[in-house]
C-alpha cells in the first residue's frame, strides 16, 4: 500500500495577522478597536507591534486571538476562514483616533489626511475615493457613539440639514455634531448629547466641515 503524505499548511506571520484584521474589520472595528472590546491593550493588535524594533515577527498569542474572537462573536473555525482570504471588497481608508484629529498636522488645508499617525481600515462602504476614518475614545458622544466605534467621514458627501457631521476649527477644534442649520453668517449645531446646548460659530471659524456616512454600530 502506498501512503500519500498529506500537504501540510504552513501559516505565515502576514496571514495570521491578516485575519486579525479581517477579523476586526467583520465586527465594524478597527484592531485598536477590536483589542480594546477583547480587554486587551488597545495597542495589542497595532502594525507597530507586529515586528520588532530590531526586525523579528512578532505573532499574536493564542489567549489574545481567543479574547478576539469571543469580542466579535465569532469561532475558531470562522478565523481558519479568514486565514488566506482576500482582502474585502471595498478599499482602504486613512484611520486616525478622534482624539489625535483636532493635531496640528493631521489634516492639510482641504480637511483631508495629512501628516503621521495615520493607519488603514477596510470598510467596504467607502465610496469617496477621499473618504477617512475616525476611531472614537471615550463616552463623550454616548449615546450616538461609543468608545472603539469607527465613524467614516466623507468629504465630498453633500452636507443636508439633520445631518451628522465633523467640525474642524481653523482653532483645530474637531466637533462631532448634528447640523441644525447653515447659512452665510452661522453654523449651528446640535450636540450628539441632548444635555448640551447648541453650539453657534461663525463660518469663518470653520477649517472644514464633512458628513458622516457610516459608523461601526
Amino acid at each position: 500500500m502506498v501512503r500519500q503524505a498529506k500537504a501540510q499548511r504552513i501559516l505565515t506571520h502576514d496571514q495570521i495577522w491578516g485575519a486579525l484584521d479581517r477579523l476586526a474589520e467583520r465586527a465594524g472595528l478597527s484592531p485598536s478597536g477590536l483589542a480594546k472590546r477583547a480587554g486587551l491593550d488597545p495597542t495589542t493588535f497595532n502594525k507597530s507591534k507586529r515586528v520588532t524594533p530590531d526586525g523579528r515577527e512578532r505573532w499574536p498569542s493564542t489567549e489574545s486571538i481567543a479574547k478576539a474572537l469571543a469580542a466579535a462573536g465569532s469561532s475558531m473555525d470562522t478565523f481558519a476562514g479568514l486565514i488566506g482570504d482576500d482582502a474585502s471588497d471595498g478599499r482602504s481608508v486613512p484611520l486616525l483616533g478622534l482624539a489625535l484629529a483636532g493635531a496640528s498636522g493631521a489634516f492639510d488645508e482641504s480637511g483631508f489626511p495629512s501628516g503621521k499617525g495615520w493607519t488603514e481600515l477596510a470598510l467596504p462602504t467607502a465610496e469617496d475615493s477621499r473618504a477617512f476614518a475616525l476611531e472614537i475614545s471615550g463616552d463623550a458622544l454616548a449615546p450616538a457613539y461609543r468608545d472603539g466605534d469607527v465613524i467614516l467621514i466623507s468629504p465630498r458627501a453633500p452636507i443636508r440639514r439633520g445631518d451628522r457631521v465633523v467640525v474642524k476649527t481653523k482653532a483645530g477644534e474637531v466637533t462631532v455634531a448634528t447640523l441644525k442649520r447653515r447659512t452665510a453668517k452661522a453654523l449651528e449645531l446640535q450636540p450628539l448629547n441632548a444635555s448640551q446646548a447648541e453650539h453657534t460659530m461663525a463660518p469663518s471659524d470653520v477649517g472644514w466641515i464633512a458628513r458622516i456616512v457610516w459608523a461601526s454600530q
